[in-house]
């Protein structure tokens, strides 16, 4: 976005009921910090109350529609998350101002990188702003939300204040108290008048930090000045180094919370699994609030049941669990249906409990299993009464992203506090334990076989639907392994479609069947975020081999053979059978060689003609293909994941990461 741009939120995501805003800077000496601030008003541009000024002091809204979430390191410097449940504002907020501050006599000119990003419930990130020049202020209004009708839309805002956070609430109607003043106060709010000799003088110098009034039997109480409160709590992960075990041999095994040693049929693993899931997500709230969020349930208390009775007809159905939040008085009801060990979901199960939920007024049913559910392309078919006045959702959700979540929270963001860092570690565990049954996506599906002795006989025929199946389950093991991947990064990392938005997702996929079975090849591309290009898998049915690769764009300036000789540096840790390939405009294929005999002739990657412009280059690693249709070592899912894992961690680690700031920005112009 630009400067004064505003969009729709719904027009940039269906869940958009709650939102992150994210505000990030870096610092050339690694010291400097600000401070964010909400301010929540009304029509008049007002705040109601002190009440509606949230900062360091007042983290928290009493209805949660506001909570600063801290501080979380980034690559350059550092980032400041905001949650905002844009369904519990209140009706009288209009607006919502986004605000960040540096304290004493620090100014946001010496920072770098400042931007505000916004994601929606399910963590996509929607719109990014960028703050270029921001000059020798001390307070900035990244942005706000505010409502159109009943909508909510993002306005890049970028407007800074010399006199700090203090004259930015004044603005805004909030009462400073102005009589703790330090002894340095008045030279600092000259300091502030010479910055800006035409503004108006501010009610308070930018020392002095606002606060909700206290209560008027505590206004005379003398006041104590107490060191200054931090937002950020530090966030709890476990140690990168595994402690020493104090057992006498590998033959102790450690006592889990979660044992699965006593599992034996597909019911107790179902039983068990549901068990421990609900359990931990009313235990750990960071978690159930990300496993839920995505379907619509409000944040509030939560408490989560197994083997619950409940009446249908002759018989009544236990569902495997039940979800229940509990918001301002309202309650959010989900029922849940779980699958382990890749046994399918039961359309005529899911049917009868959309049926109950219907009539008791419940909102959704959950479907839980090791499937991955495609755009437009349901796992179960069920019928929905239109003439009712309660509509029931159905949604899936695969054991591969419960174990994400429980990735990204453990590894990189935490959930400050060590006990719960421990049940999401035990409950990791018990997902990623062969017995568990709980492994994600693991079978390719019974048309597997057929389809690629059909490539390699060349008798597969156009129209053929087999290869649709196989198409889909390609697209079901892409999906998972971005989850994976993204859990082991901490990043985002999502299937690149170069298709139009809108395009219809059952056309795609035959005109996919169609190509695999003219070429015989499956390929997909991965976004990574912070990776130079895509990463592309390409698994070729007739040679049964994998190619996984990355583009990389030429520099803008430099000579070829310092381009060359610097990506031949930065490789140096790569394997050595590493392809590397120039790619060279309007042409298909430049000079190309192994890494192991690049290495000392970075030269032979020059077109030998000087005047062929040289536009990127390509990097490859070759694997054998898995012959089997499921997980198995030999399996192909098992090879398709160890190829990427190999590819990003060997190869892609080592390249530079695109500009940040400034400098991308121009790169983007450029480009």
């Amino acid at each position: 976005m630009t400067m004064g741009s505003n969009v729709s939120l719904t027009a940039l995501s269906e869940n958009v009921g709650s939102a992150i805003v994210s505000l990030g800077w870096s610092s050339p000496t690694g010291e400097g910090d600000a401070d964010v601030s909400v301010l929540l008003l009304d029509a008049n541009g007002k705040v109601r109350s002190d009440a509606d000024f949230y900062f360091y002091n007042n983290p928290v809204a009493a209805d949660g529609s506001v909570q600063l979430l801290g501080k979380e390191p980034t690559a350059d410097g550092s980032e400041d998350r905001i949650s905002f449940d844009l369904t519990a504002v209140p009706a009288g907020v209009e607006r919502i101002v986004v605000a960040a501050s540096r304290y004493e006599q620090a100014r946001f000119a010496e920072l770098g990188d400042l931007q505000v990003t916004l994601a929606d419930a399910v963590g996509e990130s929607l719109l990014r702003f960028v703050i270029d020049d921001p000059g020798p202020v001390s307070a900035i209004i990244f942005g706000e939300l505010y409502r159109r009708g009943e909508e909510w839309k993002f306005r890049a805002v970028g407007q800074g204040y010399e006199s700090g956070l203090a004259g930015l609430a004044t603005d805004f109607g909030v009462d400073i108290e102005d009589d703790e003043a330090e002894p340095g106060a008045a030279a600092a709010e000259e300091s502030a008048a010479v910055l800006a000799p035409d503004a108006q003088p501010r009610v308070t110098p930018l020392e002095a930090v606002p606060a909700p009034r206290p209560p008027a039997d505590e206004e005379a109480a003398p006041k104590k000045r107490t060191a200054r409160p931090r937002t950020a709590k530090a966030k709890v992960t476990p140690p990168r180094a595994p402690v020493k075990s104090l057992a006498e041999n590998e033959s102790w095994k450690q006592a889990r919370l979660f044992p699965v040693s006593a599992l034996k049929s597909d019911r107790d693993r179902e039983m068990r699994s549901t068990s421990v899931l609900l359990s931990v997500m009313a235990q750990v709230p960071r978690f159930g609030r990300r496993i839920t969020a995505p379907f619509g349930a409000p944040s509030g208390r939560m408490e989560t049941f197994t083997e619950v009775s409940l009446p249908h007809g002759d018989t009544p159905r236990r569902p495997d669990g039940v979800i229940r939040v509990e918001r301002a008085g309202k309650l959010w009801t989900a029922l849940v249906e779980t699958k382990t060990n890749g046994n399918p979901l039961k359309s005529d199960q899911v049917q009868a409990y959309m049926d109950i939920a219907a009539r008791r007024g419940y909102e959704a049913v959950i479907t839980l299993s090791n499937d991955v559910a495609l755009e437009g392309s349901p796992l179960v078919d069920v019928k929905i009464d239109r003439r009712r006045k309660h509509q029931v959702a159905l949604w899936h959700l695969s054991w591969a992203e419960v174990a994400h979540q429980a990735q990204m929270l453990i590894r990189h963001e935490g959930v400050g506090n060590a006990a719960r860092t421990w049940l999401l570690q035990d409950l990791l565990h018990y997902l990623q334990h062969e017995n568990s049954g709980c492994h994600g996506f693991q079978n390719m599906g019974s048309a597997w076989v057929p389809v690629r002795n059909g490539i390699s006989d060349e008798t597969l025929c156009q129209g053929d639907p087999r290869a649709l199946e196989v198409v889909e389950s390609w697209e079901r093991l892409i999906r998972q392994v971005c989850l994976r991947l993204g859990g082991e990064l901490g990043q985002k990392v999502l299937p690149a479609q170069r298709t139009r938005r809108g395009t219809d997702p059952g056309a795609r996929r035959a005109r996919l069947a169609d190509q695999l079975c003219l070429e015989g090849r499956l390929q997909a591309e991965l976004r990574v975020e912070g990776a130079p290009g895509l990463l592309t898998i390409n698994a070729d049915l007739r040679t049964a081999k994998l190619r996984t690769s990355v583009e990389i764009p030429a520099p803008e300036q430099g000579y070829p053979l310092t381009w060359a000789k610097r990506l031949i540096r930065r490789l140096a840790e790569a394997p050595a059978d590493l392809h590397v390939e120039t790619l060279v405009e309007g042409e298909t294929g430049g000079p190309r060689g192994t890494l192991e005999r690049l290495r000392p002739e970075p030269a032979d990657l020059l077109p030998k003609e000087s005047n062929r412009r040289i536009t990127g280059f390509r990097l490859s690693l070759f694997k054998g293909m898995g012959s089997g249709r499921g997980n198995a070592e030999s399996g192909f899912i098992r090879s398709v994941d160890d190829a990427v894992h190999r590819f990003y961690t060997s190869v892609v680690v080592h390249l530079d990461a695109p500009a940040s700031g400034r400098a991308a920005a121009k790169e983007r112009a450029t480009v």
